[in-house]
């Protein structure tokens, strides 16, 4: 980008309007008369994440008008112009949320967190117990009312189990007590949860799911894989309307504070589409938020009266569906090939997983989504579920054209080589839960063997092949917090310091566009956000360091300063 001053045009004056005079379309010299800014950012460290970095950068309205030298577009300072003089800090375009459930972040703020270091304070099962004892006792939940908890993982507790009914009953045996694995794969209750909704040694798996079970009498031990945990009450009856959508407005301030301006809200119904789009329509929301309707429990006929949103409604669009193929590689759930080499407690050798959706079910509705033009993401972990993805977009492909879909891998953490391969011929997009490697790399050194873990979340290969990816946090599995993510991208350092890997990382830049432009490209917005260019939305993040110029050790710890949403300041740290 030169660095004289530039301007867009005709855009600019539809966006505009009476700000810019007609004659503003005709001129673009640093002698043109010039309009004044709302804001305007001067400073040596804006990274723009185009071809070239800038001095200074200028808003007016929700648009950037100018990029370029610091000489030039502090002539749009007006008294009203709030000038930004940046200093040692660094201004980036707004970080996007690849993928990630906005919906349950904001529930889950009200809930009972029972996350392990460095996210919460569980380190044991004693600790999950007595977390639960005190929310019921603090909070004065009656008898018989449901207690709700989220959060918890075996990989990281003492004993490298899941709590079970009977370590939950010493939580209480007068309330119904249900509690979430950090994944969203699994879940556990106690006794009562399990006999109030008549789950007992008689109960069948359900299609895609299994119930533990105690060995010696088949009785379900508490613990419910996948499609099973729907045999179990929800969080939901726990958060009245009026404030579920309070906790929604704090949940963008939640994003916002980590410098995100385009939130990913997926697994949702039709309904709950079109009533947050009411709700933003009545009081828009601070930051964009694209849903993605869940595609599994649709018949043909429901999936075919989905609508794609061209245009945010009170910054909500619907971007499409999102199918599920199988679990979580942290619960030994995703769907392998080849069998674990440590499974699920009680499995044999040749566990390999399993599908949570039906192959042909899959196939037919991949198939129908993109010759409607509805975008699809795909959640697939192991690389049979990956496979199972990859052959409906071939399917829907083997007629047509190469068309522009950008269809989704969610996750496809254990994707192989040849995969790669095949994803690039179709232009499908992975989207990476890079943030396994710290949380988990230890766990799937276990569960798959240094090869295949190693090769877990592979950008480097993707990146290699020229293959368009993004990363993403999957909150609120773990915290939307972007600059950790970037962090694990740059180092993959698992708990233990060991590197998962190491010819798997990537650069600081490279990571930085799979949270920008990476991610508009996934959204279809490339021309819209994702980089700080003339005519681009007014979204940015203000960090404390460039992180670019900082230890890749430290990335981590970054702060996030003020983060801007359609031009105007939505978070300032305090």
């Amino acid at each position: 980008m030169s660095k004289s001053i530039s301007f867009c045009f005709v855009l600019l004056i539809l966006v505009i309007n009476s700000r810019c005079s007609p004659e503003y379309e005709s001129q673009n010299s640093v002698d043109a008369p010039l309009n004044t800014a709302d804001i305007i950012f001067v400073g040596e460290n804006i990274v723009t994440m185009e071809s070239d970095d800038a001095e200074a950068v200028a808003v007016i309205g929700d648009r950037i008008v100018a990029v370029g030298a610091q000489e030039d577009i502090v002539r749009m300072q007006g008294e009203q112009t709030r000038l930004v003089e940046l200093g040692a800090k660094a201004l980036l375009p707004g970080f996007i949320d690849a993928h990630g459930h906005f919906g349950a972040v904001a529930t889950y703020s009200a809930l009972l967190d029972l996350s392990s270091p460095p996210v919460g304070e569980m380190e044991d099962i004693d600790d999950i117990v007595n977390a639960i004892r005190e929310w019921i006792s603090s909070n004065n939940i009656p008898e018989g009312m449901l207690v709700y908890g989220w959060g918890y993982d075996d990989s990281l507790l003492l004993e490298k189990r899941h709590p079970t009914r009977d370590d939950l009953d010493q939580a209480s045996t007068s309330h119904p007590i249900v509690i979430r694995h950090v994944s969203g794969h699994l879940a556990s209750a106690n006794s009562l949860a399990l006999n109030n909704n008549n789950i007992n040694s008689q109960t069948p798996d359900p299609l895609g799911g299994v119930i533990r079970r105690r060995p010696e009498n088949q009785e379900p031990n508490g613990v419910m894989e996948e499609t099973a945990m729907s045999l179990l009450p929800g969080r939901d009856s726990l958060i009245a309307e009026d404030e579920g959508w309070d906790l929604r407005r704090k949940a963008v301030e939640i994003y916002a504070s980590y410098g995100i301006t385009t939130i990913q809200e997926s697994n949702v119904s039709v309904s709950y589409v079109e009533e947050l789009k009411k709700q933003g329509l009545e009081e828009p929301f601070a930051a964009d938020i694209v849903t993605f309707v869940m595609g599994n429990p649709l018949s043909e006929t429901q999936l075919s009266t989905v609508k794609v949103d061209s245009e945010y409604l009170g910054g909500v669009r619907n971007g499409g569906v999102k199918f599920i193929l199988d679990g979580s590689p942290q619960g030994r759930t995703a769907w392998m090939s080849k069998p674990y080499n440590e499974g699920p407690p009680g499995s044999d050798a040749s566990y390999s997983g399993y599908p949570s959706y039906l192959p042909d079910s899959y196939i037919r509705n991949a198939v129908s989504m993109l010759q409607s033009g509805i975008p699809i993401l795909v959640h697939a972990n192991g690389d049979a579920a990956i496979q199972l993805m990859i052959d409906g977009i071939e399917e829907a492909l083997s007629d047509e054209e190469l068309i522009d879909h950008r269809s989704v891998i969610i996750h496809a953490q254990l994707i192989r080589q040849d995969q790669l391969e095949k994803v690039k011929e179709l232009g499908i997009v992975p989207s990476y839960y890079a943030a396994h490697p710290y949380f988990w790399g230890d766990w799937h050194r276990l569960s798959f063997g240094d090869d295949r873990a190693s090769f877990i979340s592979p950008l480097k290969e993707t990146l290699n092949q020229g293959i368009p990816f993004t990363v993403h946090n999957d909150s609120p599995i773990v915290p939307p917090d972007i600059m950790r993510l970037v962090s694990i991208s740059v180092n993959r350092l698992t708990r233990s310091g060991y590197i998962l890997g190491p010819d798997q990382r990537i650069s600081v830049k490279e990571a930085l566009h799979a949270v920008t432009l990476g991610a508009a490209y996934q959204y279809f917005e490339e021309n819209e956000k994702g980089s700080i260019a003339v005519g681009k939305r007014a979204d940015f993040v203000v960090l404390e360091k460039n992180p670019m110029k900082v230890d890749p050790l430290d990335l981590a710890d970054v702060a996030v300063l003020e983060t801007f949403s359609r031009g105007k300041s939505i978070f300032k740290k305090q």
